[in-house]
């Protein structure tokens, strides 16, 4: 459906209200910022498939496994059904129904061993199944003639003996065809992928440039699959670690066009799925146990049944094995020393996964004896589905057009393409966003493709300036219309009867009365007259102004407070701290927020100070000067004043100006090194529980509160946990008296931030459940420095104290029957299995809610979730915040494949696994994920992919991503730590993404690569990224990577003297200063374009970014390698290319 297509809109509501301040919500991704380029990410093609990691079926190729450069993701996509891969829009290829599954369906999706015996290891599905032949547009390339792959040097090992000689390779693979190309001579053995064959692409074109664009393919056909076509016999798989056979493209540089796709599985035989082009597999000598038998064998899928002679004419020896019926495939009996391994089918260990401690590199050998390593062949990384390629693609095709809320179903634009939202009775994708818009109509179908159900929810998120607040709408004395059964509010989806009197709820199908004062009469079409009068009856997002029975003991809330307290100990004013914080809040208090045109700030704020003691200092406006009281009883802890401690700013301002003079002078001397931090926390709640509002506390602590007092804590920090069993230890807080704290919390509405200004470890597990459960934010600035880390800390501290926030909120989801929320994650508190408690919740958190199937849905009606929250405004003022989403279902998995978005999935994964870690071993969560993400792909392989060898990587269009994404998580420092991690730190990162949202889990995964000096210095727009590889560096270039919590500006060794001089204002490299945390001011055009580029991804983040430099060979380098996330890592996590043959591996498990 057009995502432009528009409904009738209606007259603008009005003004917005007031009470929303237009904070200008910092454009994540998708928001455009004033002055954000629209160009800067590729468009996003939606996401990656995901590599699922089955193991390597039986007979598998890896490396055959990879596209070819030139092919598409698909490395061969599916054409019909496979969601478009590269069309502008994630839709559908009009082609039309899905390919026939059966007969190119893999066993279901659970990983079965093949039940061949070694002699006989078929490829991919039992021959009898293959259906039918592919069109020689998909057919593989044959090897011999292509142009010689340029090989890379793999990073991968092979797992087997190395075949012996390129001979036996080759002929291995002439045994096996390898795609169905016509070629007449048998590639030699693993390189070259078979001519471009003069097949037309058969999804179109795409270039094979390095980055890996890819043309659209057509959407008649269908955007080939992504498959990494293994059709050449590889010898081996390419287990990570292993060689991947690269088959290279034929010798394209990025940048050239690949010859045009010839079917199967050369390179550009895979219609360009995805949007890269994959690199030609190489194929690799058989994997032990491997038959290399002929092609049939390892593409049944496309051969299925004995190619035409034609196409595989030189191809292949042995029997057709396709995935026809036929004898084994190896043609010739294994070679010494491999056992004939059957896909992994027997006996293969499965090898150690990427990313884990063993990377493939040692992978065992399957008992073959060793032999000499084949000259490493790597498949081509241009070949394989671009992050950089699919957001330039998504912003291309749908940057420039309105998204237009009013269809159900609508997969909205990539979060990192700037669009405009135009709410036409859906909420928009600011606030909501889902893993897939089309969900199974059935539980069993859910089950059957793996893919979660789960909307990513933002309540409060800001939007950009030109878009409409939500309207509030005021129902009097009466409040909301509900219904009288499930309680859901009034929405778009109502649907009124008998002449407007009643209305039948669209989430029970209860009847309700329409209360008098709201009636209306309905017009020819059944919609009542006012419908575009009421923004509850025509828009997705809407306000309503609650009445007294939806507040605490039924009286409306007083405005809320900020208590300030302070950390005084020895550490904390020796750094400069305490003054520092002073200053500031001397400033920041003017700023406090404020409901629309409100003259002034309703909140009122007290201040703490502390170290073994408590300070409360009265500063009540009829005084000359503060007066503090000590309370050194934390045990017990009470406020030892009520009036004058919360005080209006403006009121009390000359007290509080010299309270906030004299703290840093009486503290001066202080030799008090130890804290309290309980008791801290305690005393805000008792003060907001005295003065009967909701409120935050902001509290600025140093060290671990080590002092006697309740929730005193210990140093349990032990590196040795890692990799154990009780490493999930280190993530728990180590006294249950913080949850009974912050249960205590949320029943007030006391929300707490926390910034933590740590030297050594502090416990971040433990400190940090009070912020979490609160619904709070917690801030951490290790080894704070003054000079270098002021400017960020106060960047923070002003957006946080600035930002919008709702209190003592309550947010509950209801959906249409057939689905049900089930599980929740975020920073909140639950008392019981529906109600979301936070004592706060600002603009930038995010809930992640889970349904999953209680009864069955219909195409027809769809599925409708309505997430309500009620909060008290910075005003004090009670409102209900309600956002709608209606989604399609399907009985057919191709329509669920084709409408999933897996920036969102990827967000929900890496939330599931961090909060696995607190309960599992940290590689039992590693491999849930791996087999998981294997599920997916293996059931769309298996069910709605065209048949094609098995040898083939088969991606859905949307999520082609998926693999290169997950494996970043998987090498997240939470799930995979390097030596250089702290327990806090992992700790902190943990609690950090938990509720984070898409955009900022996008680039916190994947960062954002900017090459500075290919910036033109007399444009706004951002250069274009590149991908997150070493390889994609040079050493006469300056770079920018940024992953939402750090900026580092790499700078080569061979960067002219001339850009040196203009950026950081010294004459040559080895003079450039590690310690500077701000860019000079020059004034220069290269100055003044990098410093903007860095401004305006600082507005684009939630936090302020740490700006880090780092010269080439130098110690920090090792630091920004960590986040070249397409490289092997240090701390073992695989390679792209690496993970992406061990998903192919596991995908091929499940499947034989």
């Amino acid at each position: 459906m057009s995502v432009n297509q528009q409904a009738h809109t209606g007259p603008p509501y009005g003004q917005p209200q007031p009470g929303y301040q237009g904070y200008q919500q910092p454009a994540y991704g998708a928001q455009s910022l004033p002055g954000v380029p629209q160009s800067q990410y590729g468009a996003y093609n939606g996401p990656m498939p995901g590599y699922q990691q089955p193991v390597p079926p039986q007979g598998y190729f890896p490396s055959l496994g990879f596209p070819s450069k030139g092919s598409p993701v698909s490395l061969n996509s599916d054409t019909s059904l496979a969601p478009n891969f590269i069309g502008s829009l994630r839709a559908a290829p009009t082609s039309g129904a899905p390919p026939p599954t059966s007969g190119a369906s893999h066993p279901s999706g659970h990983l079965a061993y093949s039940q061949f015996e070694h002699g006989d290891v078929q490829n991919g599905i039992p021959a009898s199944a293959a259906p039918m032949q592919r069109p020689p547009a998909s057919q593989p390339f044959l090897p011999g003639s292509a142009p010689t792959p340029v090989s890379q040097t793999s990073t991968f090992q092979q797992y087997g003996p190395p075949a012996a000689s390129v001979q036996q390779l080759s002929n291995h693979m002439a045994g096996m065809t390898i795609g169905s190309t016509a070629a007449s001579a048998p590639p030699p053995a693993g390189l070259g992928y078979g001519p471009p064959t003069s097949v037309p692409p058969v999804s179109g074109s795409f270039s094979a440039t390095g980055s890996g664009l890819y043309t659209p393919y057509s959407t008649s056909q269908g955007p080939p699959p992504t498959s990494v076509s293994q059709g050449l016999p590889l010898a081996q798989p390419p287990f990570p670690g292993q060689t991947v056979s690269t088959q290279r493209l034929p010798t394209q540089v990025p940048g050239f066009a690949p010859p045009p796709p010839s079917t199967g599985v050369g390179p550009s035989s895979y219609p360009p799925t995805t949007g890269a082009p994959r690199p030609p597999a190489m194929p690799g000598p058989p994997l032990p146990g491997q038959t290399v038998a002929g092609p049939p064998s390892s593409q049944p899928n496309h051969v299925s049944s004995p190619p035409p002679p034609s196409t595989m004419a030189g191809l292949h020896p042995g029997p057709p094995m396709g995935g026809l019926h036929g004898p084994s495939p190896p043609t010739h009996p294994p070679q010494p020393g491999y056992q004939m391994q059957q896909n992994g089918s027997f006996g293969q260990v499965r090898g150690p996964q990427p990313n884990y401690g063993g990377a493939y590199p040692g992978a065992p050998n399957y008992g073959s004896p060793p032999g000499p390593p084949p000259p490493p062949k790597r498949l081509d990384p241009d070949s394989i589905p671009s992050p950089i390629q699919v957001i330039e693609d998504d912003r291309n095709n749908r940057g420039s057009e309105p998204y237009v809320t009013g269809v159900r179903g609508q997969v909205p634009p990539l979060v990192t393409t700037n669009f405009l939202v135009k709410d036409q009775g859906n909420a928009s994708p600011r606030y909501i966003r889902c893993t897939s818009y089309n969900i199974p109509c059935t539980s069993d179908m859910a089950k059957q493709s793996q893919v979660p159900l789960a909307a990513i929810i933002k309540p409060l998120a800001t939007l950009p300036p030109e878009e409409t607040l939500p309207y509030l709408v005021d129902h009097g004395e009466s409040g909301p219309v509900r219904c009288n059964r499930c309680k859901a509010y009034m929405c778009p989806f109502m649907q009124f009867i008998e002449g407007g009197r009643r209305f039948q709820c669209c989430f029970c199908s209860c009847v309700t009365e329409v209360p008098p004062h709201y009636f209306q009469h309905l017009d020819h079409t059944g919609k009542r007259v006012d419908f575009y009068d009421r923004p509850e009856l025509s828009l997705g997002s809407y306000e309503f102004l609650a009445t007294v029975d939806y507040c605490k003991n039924n009286k409306f809330p007083s405005p809320p407070a900020f208590i300030f307290m302070i950390d005084v100990s020895y550490n904390a004013v020796k750094s400069g701290l305490v003054r520092l914080i002073c200053e500031e809040l001397k400033s920041l208090l003017d700023y406090l927020p404020r409901e629309g045109n409100m003259e002034e700030s309703a909140i009122r704020v007290g201040f703490v100070t502390y170290n073994k003691v408590l300070h409360f200092y009265n500063v009540k406006s009829s005084l000359a000067q503060p007066q503090m009281m000590v309370v050194s009883d934390v045990a017990d802890m009470f406020v030892p004043l009520l009036d004058g401690f919360l005080v209006n700013v403006n009121e009390s301002r000359t007290v509080i100006a010299s309270l906030l003079d004299q703290i840093p002078e009486m503290f001066a001397d202080t030799r008090e090194t130890e804290t309290v931090f309980a008791p801290v926390i305690q005393a805000g709640l008792e003060a907001l529980k005295a003065a009967e509002c909701a409120g935050k506390l902001f509290v600025f602590h140093t060290s671990l509160p080590i002092a006697e007092a309740p929730g005193k804590l210990k140093n349990r920090d032990d590196r040795k946990l890692i990799n154990t069993d009780k490493e999930k230890t280190l993530f728990q807080p180590q006294t249950s008296f913080y949850n009974n704290l912050a249960k205590d919390c949320v029943a007030q509405g006391c929300c707490v931030d926390l910034f933590l200004f740590p030297n050594q470890y502090l416990d971040v597990a433990t400190l940090g459940v009070v912020p979490y459960q609160t619904g709070g934010s917690i801030y951490k600035y290790a080894y704070f420095q003054l000079e270098t880390d002021q400017y960020r800390f106060l960047n923070d501290l002003r957006r946080d104290v600035q930002k919008e926030v709702g209190f003592d909120a309550v947010m509950r989801v209801r959906t249409s029957t057939g689905i049900r929320a089930t599980d929740f994650f975020g920073a909140f508190y639950m008392s019981n299995t529906t109600d979301v408690e936070m004592a706060g919740l600002d603009c930038d958190k995010t809930i992640t809610v889970e349904f999953k199937h209680d009864d069955k849905l219909s195409e027809d009606s769809g599925a409708l979730l309505q997430c309500a929250l009620l909060y008290t405004s910075c005003a004090g003022q009670r409102r209900l915040r309600i956002h709608n989403l209606s989604l399609n279902c399907c009985t057919q998995l191709a329509d669920l494949y084709r409408n999933c978005e897996t920036d969102t999935l990827i967000n929900y994964l890496a939330k599931y696994a961090y909060r696995g870690v607190l309960s599992s071993p940290v590689k039992t969560v590693r491999d849930a994920l791996i087999n998981q993400c294997a599920q997916i792909l293996a059931c769309y392989r298996k069910n709605c992919a065209s048949p094609s060898s098995a040898g083939q990587l088969i991606l859905p269009e949307c999520m082609k991503l998926l693999p290169v994404y997950l494996n970043c998580v998987l090498k997240s420092d939470v799930l995979q730590p390097g030596p250089e991690v702290t327990t806090d730190d992992r700790a902190y990162i943990r609690q950090l993404v938990t509720s984070m949202d898409v955009a900022e889990t996008n680039v916190f995964f994947y960062p954002r690569l900017l090459p500075l000096t290919k910036a033109d210095v007399d444009s706004d727009s951002l250069p274009a990224a590149i991908r997150n590889s070493e390889e994609r560096l040079s050493k006469g270039d300056i770079y920018l990577l940024e992953n939402g919590l750090n900026i580092f500006v790499w700078v080569g060794v061979s960067v002219q003297q001339s850009l040196i001089q203009n950026l950081f204002g010294v004459s040559s490299f080895s003079q450039i200063s590690n310690a500077l945390s701000t860019l000079p001011v020059l004034e220069n055009p290269f100055s003044k374009k990098v410093r903007s580029v860095v401004d305006m991804l600082q507005g684009q983040r939630s936090r302020y970014m740490k700006l880090i430099i780092v010269k080439q060979e130098d110690k920090l380098e090792m630091l920004f390698k960590h986040f070249l996330v397409e490289d092997k890592s240090l701390s073992g996590g695989a390679s792209y290319v690496d993970f992406l043959c061990h998903m192919h591996k596991e995908i091929r498990q499940l499947l034989s």
